[in-house]
């Protein structure tokens, strides 16, 4: 049998079994995918039958207060009237107070010894099969006051233990379209719900022209029958073709029904399936045609191999393997020795080569882990050391405002321990940023006017024997940057470039616009020096914060690291130029903010002055008893009352118990249930709660509308006018879940 035969044979041994399975797959696929797409419609429309009852729930809760008045206990109807024309002060919204035999006493949509209508039939019923100690909600019927079709709910009132009256809401039905919307469905899908006769309540689709209406065909049935969940296929109302998805409500028994085009629902099986088939279709025909051309390939080189063999075993006894293949029958005779030579070669080196690798990556795992302890040991001993520095002068300062009697020395000891803290708060800034924390405090800057504001600052920082010349370009634009992180890492390049030329020389920086046709215009600040300058290999590993060239006492070496952080975080970047003995030029590069205005300077204004006595109650939550115990009284101070709480967990059953106005919180706290987690359940059950959350670090914030935010550390005074402004600016829930709250000033 000739070779290329073989090879046909071989080939489609392998081919025909995987285009059987293959086949087999594309179907599995196809079911597979129709039976998750089914399940997860099925699923999304018992949600909405959930989120429906959440919606009953809520006017039956409201009934059911409304329902333990002390004036309709005692029969005050009057009083009792004008209270519920206080809830229901629009025709779109009705409440019904009615006797067990469906006699309505009072109702807001009429005056007072109007003779009300009679209850809804199809309401009275319903009050009989449920009996009275149940919550009704009925079907919907034609208001004969309000001219427009409703819904209602009623609840029992009890009086005495008896039995007295039903209190009802009436609901338009159009007020649950809102409900319908919001899910966002695309246009070619419809979503209804259905009360227990199967009449339409509303639609997403066309609902004032279907409300009303009666659902048919087998949907109709299955629905009269009972079901309480399941797929139906048929047509809507207008007559298209669709797959309906329906669930119905163990509350209300009202259903809710999704209904899908039928051709969008097998398209993406359909797509699937085709996909897979003509990728299957495609392997078979591209193996079919690479074994005919290897085939043809092959035979050449097996003569050639055959003749080469026979030379390289000369006078070795060989013996003979039939294969029934012509070809290989010829290489097996000429190759047999010398390929069990080559396997035991082959082998042996693989040996050897693997006990190599192995060996020398052992040796560069050791290498990189000394050079990793060796550096984060620079790091920790130069972050001890200024850490050390600050907790020296605090412990001394403190000692001396116990031993101070003098006030104007005292004022000065304070102002030393707050200058340790800003030499504190500075270092914990640069651990943040190249450890890749947002501070969350943004602003749109004038880049010149920033760098001119620092001046004097960095003028300061440097000796009389270095020159600082600061340059501004004639045309810049504003940049949406952190303003504290900005000047701290031109701070930090000063400093580097200080300790550069230990002999004096000149500190440029430079501020220039660079525009670019064909991408964004960008803001670059340069810090060029004239010092020692550095090697290429400094260079390349100057912005790890593990890798410093300073000793343990000359600081942490987290300048260039966090310059670096800062213009990464910025959107930005940041490069470096240097050549020994010629100095440096670091250079960030900032993009120009999108149509922003520069804020005014902050730095140059005055503290505001002190708030004004204050009233509410606030819940503080933080794990620190020692934040707890040292802000409590200035916040009582303020004319707030205080209640704390120590986990988010306990601040939540605090919440429950009401008459909370505000709440300030850390964000990283133990437990389940962290600051941004107690904040959307603020959010979510008390929209009337002002939110004031406190971190040094910002992540998560941007989906919170309508939370504030401190930064630590931060001032008690500040504390004060953020709680302030959450009091004053508290939105109502829906305004929360659309997006629409946004901070607001006191009023």
């Amino acid at each position: 049998m000739r070779f290329r035969r073989q090879l046909f044979y071989l080939v489609l041994s392998v081919v025909l079994p995987a285009t059987v399975a293959s086949a087999i797959a594309v179907w599995f696929v196809y079911t597979e995918q129709k039976a998750s797409q089914e399940q997860s419609f099925q699923e999304a429309t018992r949600a909405l039958s959930s989120l429906l009852d959440n919606e009953l729930q809520t006017t039956e809760a409201m009934l059911v207060s409304l329902a333990a008045s002390p004036a309709l206990a005692r029969g005050d109807l009057e009083t009792y009237f004008e209270y519920l024309k206080k809830l229901a002060p629009t025709r779109d919204t009705v409440l019904v107070l009615s006797l067990p035999d469906g006699t309505q006493v009072l109702n807001t949509r009429l005056p007072p010894g109007t003779a009300p209508p009679k209850t809804n039939a199809g309401l009275q019923a319903l009050r009989e099969r449920l009996g009275p100690q149940r919550t009704a909600f009925s079907d919907l019927f034609f208001a004969p006051v309000g001219k427009r079709h409703d819904v209602a709910v009623q609840v029992p009132v009890m009086v005495d233990g008896q039995l007295r009256y039903y209190l009802a809401r009436g609901l338009p039905a159009a007020s649950f379209g809102s409900l319908l919307a919001a899910q966002k469905l695309p246009g070619n899908w419809v979503l209804s719900i259905l009360d227990r006769k199967g009449v339409i309540v509303a639609r997403s689709v066309d609902g004032a022209r279907f409300v009303g209406k009666s659902a048919t065909g087998s949907l109709a049935a299955r629905l009269a029958a009972g079901e309480p969940s399941g797929i139906n296929d048929g047509h809507t109302l207008d007559g298209r073709e669709v797959r309906a998805f329906f669930h119905r409500s163990p509350l209300s028994e009202w259903t809710v029904v999704l209904s899908v085009p039928a051709a969008e629902l097998r398209a993406p099986a359909v797509k699937a399936a085709m996909l897979l088939t003509a990728m299957m279709a495609a392997v078979l025909a591209i193996g079919l045609v690479l074994a005919s051309r290897q085939a043809a390939r092959t035979l050449a080189p097996i003569r050639r191999l055959a003749d080469g063999a026979t030379r390289l075993g000369n006078g070795e006894p060989l013996g003979r393997r039939p294969s029934g293949i012509i070809e290989f029958d010829a290489v097996d005779d000429a190759m047999a020795g010398a390929s069990e030579r080559i396997a035991a070669a082959k082998a042996e080196l693989e040996r050897r080569v693997a006990d190599a690798v192995a060996a020398a990556e052992s040796a560069q795992r050791a290498l990189l882990q000394g050079q990793k302890l060796e550096a984060l040991g620079r790091l920790t001993g130069g972050i001890a050391h200024d850490f050390n520095n600050v907790l020296q002068a605090l412990s001394t300062s403190l000692q001396l405002v116990r031993l101070e009697h003098d006030p104007i020395k005292l004022a000065d000891r304070l102002q030393t321990c707050e200058r340790a803290i800003a030499r504190a708060t500075s270092l914990v800034s640069q651990l943040r940023v190249f450890g890749k924390m947002k501070s969350g405090q943004t602003e749109v800057v004038d880049p010149g006017e920033a760098v001119a504001a620092i001046g004097p600052l960095l003028r300061n920082a440097l000796p009389s024997t270095i020159r600082l010349d600061i340059v501004c370009g004639d045309e810049l634009a504003p940049v949406n940057i952190d303003p504290v992180q900005f000047e701290l890492a031109l701070l930090n390049l000063v400093l580097n470039a200080r300790d550069a030329m230990p002999g004096g020389g000149t500190v440029a920086i430079e501020v220039r616009l660079t525009r670019s046709a064909g991408a964004r215009d960008e803001i670059r600040v340069c810090v060029r020096d004239d010092g020692t300058g550095m090697p290429p290999d400094v260079v390349e590993r100057a912005i790890d914060p593990f890798f410093t060239t300073k000793p343990v006492d000359k600081g942490s070496g987290l300048g260039l690291p966090q310059a670096y952080g800062f213009a990464t975080q910025s959107g930005g970047s940041l490069t470096i130029d240097s050549t020994p003995g010629r100095g440096t030029a670091v250079t960030i590069c900032l993009p120009v903010a999108d149509g922003g205005q520069a804020e005014p300077d902050r730095t140059s204004q005055e503290r505001p002055p002190a708030l004004p006595w204050m009233d509410g109650t606030v819940l503080f939550v933080d794990d620190d008893e020692l934040i707890r115990t040292s802000l409590v009284p200035i916040l009582q101070a303020y004319g707030l009352r205080v209640r704390t709480a120590a986990s988010g967990d306990e601040a939540i059953a605090l919440l429950a118990a009401g008459g909370i106005d505000a709440v300030l919180s850390d964000i990283v706290m133990p437990g389940g249930t962290s600051g941004t987690d107690l904040a959307r359940h603020v959010l979510a059950h008390h929209p009337g709660v002002g939110v004031v959350l406190a971190t040094g670090y910002a992540d998560d914030i941007d989906s919170l509308p309508g939370v504030r935010l401190l930064a630590k550390p931060y001032q008690a005074a500040d504390a004060a006018a953020a709680l302030r402004d959450a009091m004053a600016g508290a939105l109502g829930a829906d305004d929360i879940r659309a997006g629409r709250a946004t901070p607001l000033t006191a009023r």
